[in-house]
C-alpha cells in the first residue's frame, strides 16, 4: 500500500514534472495565461498520461525494443485524439483557448517520457498511479501559474468552462493589471521566479540534512 501511494504522490512534489523535472515547459506557457486553461489542459494531460501508461504496460512484453518509440507515439495519438474529439464536442470555447497544444499533447516529453522511463518496466496498477500523480502535479503547477499570471496580468479569475462557472472580477483591487504577465515575457518571469522558489526550498531541506559521517 505504500508503494502505491509513493507512485501516486511523487509526481506531485518530489518529482513534479514542471518545478522538478522540468518538463513540458512549452504548453505551460503557451496556455497559462487564464486559471481555466490550465485546469483544463491539466484534465487533459491526466486522462492521456494514465490510459497511456496502461496500454504500454499491458502491452510492454510484446512491443519489440526497436520500434518501442514509434508503438508509444501511436498509442499516446490514441488518447490525445479521444481528448480532442471530446473537447470540441462538449468544451469547445476550451478547446478554442488551448489551440494547436492539445495535438501537441502526443509529443510532450511528460507523457513520452513516462511511458519509456516507467510504464515500460513496471505493472498496470503501478504505473496507472504513476500516470495519474504526474498529471495531477502537472495540473497543480499549470494551474498555479496561469492563476498567478491571471490576477496580475488581467485581474480576474476564470473558473468558468462550458458556460459554467464563475468570473471573479478583481479589478476594483487591482486597478491597473500589469498587461504583460499573460504575455509570453510574462510567462517566463512568472515561471523562473517559482522555479527559483522551488529550488531555494530543496536546497534548504538538503542543507538541513545531516552529513553521513564516512
Amino acid at each position: 500500500m505504500k508503494i502505491k501511494w509513493i507512485e501516486l504522490t511523487k509526481g506531485i512534489i518530489k518529482e513534479n514534472p514542471i518545478f522538478v523535472v522540468v518538463l513540458g515547459l512549452c504548453p505551460t506557457l503557451a496556455v497559462s495565461t487564464q486559471t481555466i486553461n490550465g485546469i483544463g489542459m491539466g484534465i487533459a494531460v491526466i486522462f492521456v498520461l494514465a490510459f497511456s501508461n496502461l496500454l504500454v504496460s499491458l502491452l510492454r512484453k510484446w512491443i519489440p525494443n526497436e520500434v518501442r518509440i514509434p508503438a508509444y507515439i501511436s498509442i499516446i495519438a490514441t488518447f490525445v485524439t479521444i481528448v480532442s474529439l471530446l473537447m470540441q464536442a462538449f468544451t469547445p470555447d476550451l478547446n478554442r483557448a488551448l489551440g494547436i497544444f492539445i495535438p501537441l499533447i502526443v509529443v510532450n516529453c511528460i507523457i513520452l517520457g513516462r511511458a519509456e522511463a516507467f510504464a515500460s518496466k513496471n505493472d498496470p496498477l503501478h504505473s496507472v498511479l504513476d500516470g495519474i500523480g504526474m498529471g495531477i502535479g502537472f495540473t497543480l503547477s499549470l494551474t498555479v501559474i496561469a492563476f498567478i499570471r491571471e490576477v496580475i496580468g488581467s485581474g480576474t479569475i476564470t473558473l468558468q468552462l462550458a458556460g459554467i462557472g464563475p468570473v471573479f472580477d478583481l479589478r476594483k483591487y487591482i486597478s491597473d493589471p500589469a498587461v504583460v504577465f499573460i504575455l509570453p515575457p510574462g510567462g517566463f518571469i512568472i515561471l523562473g521566479l517559482l522555479l527559483a522558489f522551488f529550488q531555494y526550498i530543496k536546497n534548504k531541506k538538503s542543507a538541513k540534512k545531516p552529513e553521513v559521517k564516512k
